[in-house]
Parts: structure tokens; sequence; C-alpha cells
């Protein structure tokens, strides 16, 4: 059994902050003690008690867009070093992406990569492909495929061009009841990726990516998104005219959610003309209207759910030129802290808001089974101090692509517990 008391509870479903002890047994919240002191003298005492004087219990994170490179690119990150990341972030849900090599088109991989993630500690999901190979002409055996365990269907790094085999993927993804997310860049309009089109572009004397990329696909797919009823994610959003276009859709009755990363509601382009390749990725980073009306979507509940787009690369990779590197950067180990540091401690959320759309949503939309505090459900938990300062430096991802490398962050986590059990516990200084 495992007792955690004097701590602060983030209740993400009723927007509140509350005092109390957990009683844990069984992998499960067993009793919720609201009165801390006359829980304490009810402490069995064979029970392992975690003293949380200080700290925020949350529901563990949910992260569904993440990369962990397995298999096929072992070097940048495997499902191990991944989920250990991971749990250093506070993280106790993960939903993969199916990009890799082979891609995740088929159930032998698919099942290679769940199999991996049962022997990590925390929960690991995976999407599979919409189309073969990523190739965007043939769909893949998506019942097969959810039959197998697919969380859901994406071909997430590749925009799908045909509106034909899209509303196919919708219908089939809406039968299966399974999430289906899309890639918003068209490549007719980019000329080089991973940088915005205007003031970096300009800096570095080449084509770059407009915002005219996502808009134009964004607009197609919340169109098809309310025609078949699918459930929709839009990933990774970038530009204020997509906010726009998803409020209307959710006003119109469509199934449809928003996503964003830490790093588009924190950065904007004057980063990629700072950092270079550590802040080149798809898309990319705009201008600060774009930041500000990602912020606001995520405060109205436009924009619903926070991802890492978690994506490692090796050093020698992001030192190629801008034009060559490859796009993305790594998150799992910062998104908790920026969270708390651009939407929290600037008055844009509360703390259970922002838990609300890092844990309660995703976990939701993926059928996950965390996300609240309440009797009975799982004990995937996060304990942190919200307002302790620490310096990012060094990463358990075996990658370091992050522009905020040497930043002082608040949100220090001290445990990640996943089905009662700890899986990360911060060392002493």
């Amino acid at each position: 059994m495992l007792y955690i008391k004097n701590g602060i509870v983030a209740d993400s479903v009723r927007d509140e902050l509350y005092r109390a002890d957990l009683q844990v047994e069984g992998g499960k919240i067993a009793r919720i003690i609201h009165q801390p002191d006359e829980g304490n003298k009810q402490i069995p005492g064979w029970a392992q008690v975690i003293d949380a004087s200080g700290l925020v219990i949350a529901p563990g994170l949910a992260d569904t867009h993440v990369h962990f490179r397995d298999p096929g690119f072992l070097y940048k990150e495997d499902i191990y070093t991944g989920a250990a990341a991971a749990a250093k972030g506070g993280f106790t849900e993960i939903v993969l992406m199916a990009n890799t090599n082979p891609s995740v088109d088929n159930k032998e991989t698919l099942s290679y990569v769940l199999s991996r993630g049962k022997e990590t500690g925390i929960h690991i999901e995976s999407c599979a492909n919409v189309t073969v190979g990523m190739a965007g002409k043939e769909l893949t055996d998506m019942e097969g495929l959810a039959e197998c365990g697919a969380a859901g269907f994406t071909d997430d790094g590749i925009a799908l061009l045909s509106e034909e085999l899209v509303r196919e993927a919708m219908e089939r993804a809406k039968a299966l009841q399974k999430p289906i997310s899309f890639h918003e860049e068209d490549p007719a309009f980019i000329a080089n990726n991973g940088v915005n089109r205007g003031k970096a572009s300009e800096f570095y004397h080449i084509g770059g990516s407009p915002r005219e990329a996502e808009v134009c696909l964004v607009a197609r797919d919340l169109a098809l998104a309310r025609l078949t009823g699918a459930e929709v994610v839009i990933q990774h959003i970038s530009a204020k005219e997509t906010v726009d276009l998803l409020r209307q859709a959710k006003a119109d009755g469509a199934k449809v959610h928003g996503e964003a990363t830490p790093h588009h509601f924190t950065l904007t382009e004057d980063a990629v003309i700072e950092k270079g390749t550590l802040a080149k990725m798809n898309p990319p980073l705009r201008e600060e209207a774009d930041r500000e009306a990602i912020i606001q979507g995520i405060k109205e509940g436009v924009i619903d759910l926070i991802a890492t787009d978690h994506a490692p690369h090796s050093r020698q990779e992001k030192e190629k030129p801008i034009t060559e590197a490859p796009s993305g950067i790594i998150g799992l180990e910062t998104a908790l802290s920026l969270g708390i540091r651009e939407l929290v401690q600037k008055g844009r959320l509360t703390l259970p808001q922002l838990i609300a759309r890092m844990s309660t949503a995703p976990c939701k939309l993926y059928g996950c089974s965390g996300g609240r505090i309440e009797v009975g459900m799982p004990a995937s938990l996060v304990l942190f101090q919200p307002d302790e300062i620490w310096t990012v430096t060094d990463f358990v991802s075996k990658s370091a692509n992050s522009p905020f490398v040497g930043e002082k962050l608040p949100g220090v986590v001290y445990y990640t517990i996943c089905d009662g059990k700890i899986v990360y516990k911060k060392e002493k200084d």
C-alpha cells in the first residue's frame, strides 16, 4: 500500500485545488482523505509513505503525440529511453506516432511496439498508419490494426493530399470509434520546411513554409469532419487562422480536437533566428499573433490537447545547415514547466485547467485509464512543486535537441507514479 500525505490535489475535472491525503491499494486510489491531520493518524504501519508537503498531486500527464523512433532510428531514441524521459516529465500515458521504419502499417510492427511498451512501467499505446507505407495512396487494414490494439490512426509527418482517401479514412475511423489525426502541411506551398515564410526565412535567404500550407488542408479536413462525424485531431497547430477555423467547426458541432505543442505557445520565429536548427520544426514557429491565438484557443478549450510532438534527433543531424537539418525538438522533460510558466503563471489557465489539457482531455479522447483523481481510478499520478526553479541541462532522452537548454523553468517533478508504482523519483540535489 502507498500513502501520500499532505499534498495539494489538482482536480482537473472540477477545476479546483484542495488539500488531501491519498491512500493507494492494488494500484488504485482507495481513499481520498480531505482532513490530512485526521488521515495521518490512520496510516497503517506497513504502508509506504510519501510526504507530499508543498507538492501538487495531479493525474499523470498524457501525451498523445510522441516519437520514440523505435523501430528504425534507435540512435535517436528507443521505447525504453523515451519512456524514462516521459516518466521524468510526469507522464504516465503515451500515444506514439507511426512514422517509424518500418512504419506501423502492419500488425507485426504494431505488436512489436506495444510489447516493448509493456516493459517500461508506464502506459504506452501507439497509433497505426492511415496509408500503406505512408505513401498516401492506399489505406491500411484499419480494422485489423484496431483489433491488434491501435489507439488511433495518423500519417503524422506527411500530409494526406487525396480528399477522397481522407474521407474514406475518416469514415472507417468513425466506424471503429478511433480518433484520426492529421499533419496539415501541403508541400505544394513549401519551399523549405521547418522555417516560417517571413522574417525567419528572409534571415536565412530561403523560401520557407507559409501559413497557407497549413490553413488550406485544415479547412478541407474540418469540412470532411463535419460531413463524416469522425473524431478528428488537427495536430500541432501553428497558425491563427487554424484556431479560427477550429473554433467555427466546434461551434457547428463537429467532433474535432485541436492540439498545441509547448513550443508553439512559447516561441515565435525569432527563436529560429536565435537558435538555428534547434528551433526548426514542422510546422514552423510563426509570429507573435499566432502564438497569442494558440494561447487564446487553449484558454477557450478550442484547443483541448497539449502534446509535445517529442521528436528526438542526433546532435550531428541538427548541426547540419538549416535547409538540411531535420525538423523537430524533444519536449517530454520540459512540457509541464513550459505550461506552468506560459499559461499558469501568466494567468491564462488555472493549474487544474492546465492538467485538464495535459491529462484529462487526452485520456478521454484515447480511452486511456488515467486523467482523473477519484476513488477507484488507477493511481497514475505526478507529484510536483510548481514554483521551484530548475535549469534545463541534462536529459534522460538519448537526444538533446531542445531550444530550451540553459533556461531556468518553474515546475520540478518529484514523483511519477503509474498504477500505484513509483516509476520516477527525483534524486536529491
